[in-house]
């Protein structure tokens, strides 16, 4: 049985997941819950609970399709239809959001939640889990100073380091275990530092990924971003590093981002879904992680 572990946030992750299903048995997706817009941020100010979002996203990764493209869930397409803006207040909310938020509600336990809506999705090869049990605040250091929120960081410019408030939050017992007992743990791809550091802003899981002796792969993103402008590679990895994470092989695609000089083992792929590197490819992700297991 191979056992992967994806870290990070919601469209990058989502992807992990979807590549991950072509050759893994079992699929542990932890996802930052600093999110603090849109329906997200609304649900997390009305009832006080960890931003749903990227969850629901990796909820529905999960249970989309088999890995060959069967039939799709029909819940899951549900959980991502949006709300318009003839719904009143559920303008902008989407439907999966709200279930987890009713569920967390009801059941008083947001992991519990997470698990009932994975019944609800059918989900049989795996399960998502947030990077903390509580709500969150994403805090930056910035050229302008210190921004606290997601998507005020998102906006920051240059971002020096990024952390969370409070700053030792604790992460569910599960998602230990899955990193203590993972064959491979792959982080990213996604928005640098307000998705794959926002999770990795948990001590505890730094920590139990730097005991696992599982192989860590880290996916840099296709191109620069608004989060890291000019960034190259190396300068991922260097941010990385910066924040005490260590990965054993750093996966990357240089249609459109040079390399630098990697100080790391490295691994060259063709990982877009087009020449533009517009998103990463599933199936060639997929081939690619296969090939750094273990």
């Amino acid at each position: 049985m191979t056992r992967v572990v994806a870290i990070g946030g919601g469209h990058g992750t989502a992807v992990t997941i979807r590549a991950a299903k072509h050759y893994a048995d079992d699929i542990t997706a932890i996802v930052s819950v600093a999110d603090d817009g849109g329906s997200s941020g609304r649900l997390r100010e009305a009832l006080g609970i960890p931003a749903p979002g990227d969850l629901r996203r990796c909820l529905v990764a999960l249970a989309d399709t088999d890995a060959a493209g069967g039939e799709r869930n029909p819940l899951a397409q549900a959980f991502e239809h949006r709300f318009s803006a003839n719904a009143g207040e559920l303008e902008g909310h989407a439907l999966g959001n709200l279930v987890i938020a009713g569920l967390a509600d009801a059941m008083g336990n947001f992991p519990a939640a997470l698990e009932e809506a994975a019944r609800l999705l059918n989900i049989t090869c795996g399960r998502v889990l947030p990077a903390t049990v509580e709500a969150v605040v994403l805090k930056a250091e910035a050229e302008e100073g210190e921004v606290h929120g997601q998507v005020a960081v998102a906006q920051a410019g240059r971002i020096v380091h990024v952390s969370l408030v409070p700053p030792d939050p604790e992460p569910p017992r599960e998602a230990l275990k899955a990193i203590e007992q993972a064959d491979q743990i792959v982080l990213g791809p996604g928005s640098l530092f307000t998705s794959v550091l926002a999770a990795l802003a948990v001590p505890k899981l730094r920590e139990a990924i730097s005991a696992s002796s599982a192989r860590t792969v880290y996916v840099c993103n296709l191109r620069s971003s608004t989060e890291t402008p000019r960034f190259d590679v190396a300068a991922h990895v260097d941010a990385l590093l910066a924040h005490g994470v260590t990965p054993d092989v750093v996966l990357y695609d240089d249609l459109s981002m040079p390399v630098g000089t990697l100080d790391c083992d490295g691994r060259r792929a063709e990982l877009s879904v087009d020449e533009m590197g517009s998103a990463h490819d599933p199936g060639k992700l997929a081939r690619a992680l296969a090939d750094l297991v273990g």
